[in-house]
């Protein structure tokens, strides 16, 4: 997959936060020694961590395990998908060890209840605040919900993945104001994001260049047709017809990638 669509190598993020032989798809320790034994596939992975691991308390000192992952190599958190608010106190401790540590976080959206995702309202006034908390940590947003307040949108069309012309709204909004938000256009989510109106899609890929990240969100040897795959097509072909610059092309590609990773 990653030789058909030009990816030099891919970033694990293993589930590892079910009981093991339930929905363990990847654990912790399998990323881990992945990344160790495919070096030329697999360059680094993110570790999992529920915020109410240990004695489920919101004051757990989360620093002794991001520590040892770090110690084994991991290069940040996620994604998250805890179905907590993103201002719950037990969120609030996780997002602070994880600045603590200099730990980036990737994070899905979700509803409260029968979903997965930090849960906020439409408009995302929860991530605003804890943007605003913790101005040294990396937020990566991702996920329909994340993806859909590109333009204004209603709780219907946030749920979902909306078509059309983008109003800007409020993820813009966002990463204007807080240096600290990122992108993560991986999956079909990011794809959508992006391509839905693909004039505003360039300016926007222009303007956020060095906070926007190129991902999949799989590694399943799909064809490259897949939604999930063809935001490299997208990307490619916006460069060789000048409609962004190589420059943010190379960043969001691989050079913010790097930094991020190799620092």
């Amino acid at each position: 997959m990653y030789d058909t669509i030009g990816v030099e190598k891919g970033v694990l993020l293993p589930d590892g936060a079910y009981p093991p032989g339930t929905e363990d798809i990847c654990s912790p320790r399998e990323a881990w020694k992945m990344v160790l034994e495919f070096p030329d596939t697999f360059g680094w992975w993110f570790c999992p961590l529920s915020p109410s691991v240990s004695n489920n308390s919101p004051n757990t000192d989360l620093s002794f395990y991001l520590e040892q992952y770090k110690s084994f190599g991991a290069k940040g958190v996620g994604e998250i998908s805890e179905n907590r608010y993103f201002d719950d106190p037990y969120m609030l401790n996780l997002f602070h060890h994880c600045e603590k540590c200099d730990m980036p976080v990737i994070f899905h959206i979700g509803l409260m209840g029968e979903d997965y995702g930090i849960v906020d309202d439409i408009g995302l006034p929860r991530l605003e605040k804890v943007l605003g908390m913790f101005p040294n940590l990396k937020f990566l947003g991702h996920s329909q919900k994340f993806w859909a307040e590109i333009s204004v949108c209603d709780e219907e069309s946030r749920n979902g993945y909306p078509t059309g012309e983008v109003v800007p709204g409020r993820v813009p909004e966002l990463m204007r104001k807080y240096p600290n938000l990122c992108g993560d256009l991986s999956a079909g989510s990011g794809y959508n994001a992006i391509t839905r109106d693909p004039e505003f899609g360039y300016e926007f890929l222009e303007e956020f260049a060095d906070r926007l990240y190129y991902g999949t969100d799989i590694c399943t040897p799909l064809d490259g047709n897949s939604d999930m795959l063809r935001l490299s097509a997208f990307l490619d072909d916006a460069m060789c017809r000048g409609k962004i610059s190589y420059s943010a092309y190379e960043r969001i590609s691989r050079g913010n990638a790097l930094d991020l990773l190799e620092k």
